[in-house]
């Protein structure tokens, strides 16, 4: 199974300047996904996930257009072809 993970500009510079990255996950959930991408890129996975491994509230993650609180959150499900977006909140005033 092959995942498309779709980075905002951010987080590219920590990822070898790649705004796509391929990932094939062992376990298929979003969990899975963020530990292979962990292992390959430790900087990215800092900005995703906290230090007990749970998803930072300051980043939301669209699977095929959904967002993963509204599914399971990192135990949303992804199948082969899958697209995830990291998109970062925006606060303002």
């Amino acid at each position: 199974m092959r995942v498309t993970v779709v980075l905002p500009r951010l987080l590219r510079e920590h990822a070898g300047g790649r705004q796509r990255l391929e990932v094939e996950p062992a376990e298929a959930t979003l969990a899975g996904v963020l530990d292979v991408l962990g292992a390959r890129h430790p900087a990215v996975e800092r900005r995703l996930r906290d230090e007990a491994g749970g998803l930072r509230r300051h980043v939301n993650f669209y699977l095929d257009g959904e967002e993963c609180r509204w599914l399971d959150g990192a135990g949303s499900a992804v199948r082969d072809g899958t697209e995830i977006r990291v998109i970062p909140s925006v606060a303002g005033g």
